[in-house]
């Protein structure tokens, strides 16, 4: 039995090894030159030496376990040691989030991340404060939010639509759940009868116009759900119908 796989000695790499998504599929004794923003994290943030373990994933073939070989000033030099485990499977929910300001949006990039939705699409309505997204920023956030949940898969991140071609183009097998201030079926009841593709549709921070809310109430795949008796702010909405839906139709049952 190798030392990697030995009960007697302390696991490697332990679980406080720093955790990287990288571009490239990795194989088994790939050699990596780690710079940029990710070898100044290695070198002068986490302080890693020779010897020491790193956890990469690609997003394709899963997570793996990679040695330190070399520590420059700049650079970080990594060979890859043994697979650790598959990219995971997660559950195929969608969140579309209206656009809000940019420190409430970002808490809906990285909360979404970490909850596991496997796609974000940014949506448009008449009442965001915001109409632009940096999408190389936002990226880097869903990235970082995945290292730090040991996520293996990074969500699908989309640009941001109009909400009239959200609804136009929408697949006729996925259902609709949209948070509606007016009312609806309770989140927890509306989740746990609905087993398959689905998204949920949350709105700006003064919510949907009339308009709007006629447009997505009267779309065949629309299903309006209520979060409850308070109003919330589009973040808060997003963070806890995502919540709901992974307890009663997610991936939060069945743990190993």
């Amino acid at each position: 039995m190798s030392a990697l796989h030995d009960p007697k000695t302390p696991a490697w790499p332990p679980r406080s090894a720093p955790r990287l998504f990288v571009p490239d599929p990795l194989v088994e004794g790939a050699q990596l030159m780690i710079d940029g923003n990710q070898g100044h994290y290695l070198a002068r943030v986490m302080r890693v030496s020779e010897g020491d373990g790193v956890i990469l994933c690609d997003d394709v073939t899963g997570e793996w376990s990679a040695r330190v070989v070399n520590v420059g000033k700049r650079d970080v030099a990594l060979e890859v040691v043994e697979h650790l485990r598959e990219r995971e499977e997660v559950p195929d929910l969608w969140l579309c989030p209206a656009l809000l300001k940019k420190d409430r949006f970002d808490m809906v990039l990285e909360k979404a991340t970490e909850l596991g939705a496997a796609r974000i699409q940014p949506v448009l309505t008449r009442r965001c404060v915001a109409d632009k997204l940096n999408m190389d920023r936002a990226r880097t956030l869903t990235i970082e939010a995945a290292e730090q949940c040991a996520r293996t898969a990074l969500p699908e991140l989309e640009a941001p639509i109009k909400l009239e071609t959200l609804l136009r183009d929408w697949p006729a097998d996925r259902a609709l759940f949209f948070a509606d201030e007016l009312g609806g079926e309770l989140a927890a009841d509306a989740f746990v009868y609905d087993d398959g593709p689905a998204a949920i549709l949350i709105g700006p921070e003064g919510g949907f116009d009339d308009a709007e809310r006629d447009a997505i109430r009267t779309h065949p795949q629309a299903k309006p759900i209520s979060l409850g008796p308070r109003i919330l702010r589009g973040e808060t909405a997003a963070i806890a119908a995502l919540s709901v839906w992974m307890a009663e139709a997610g991936d939060w049952d069945g743990q190993d």
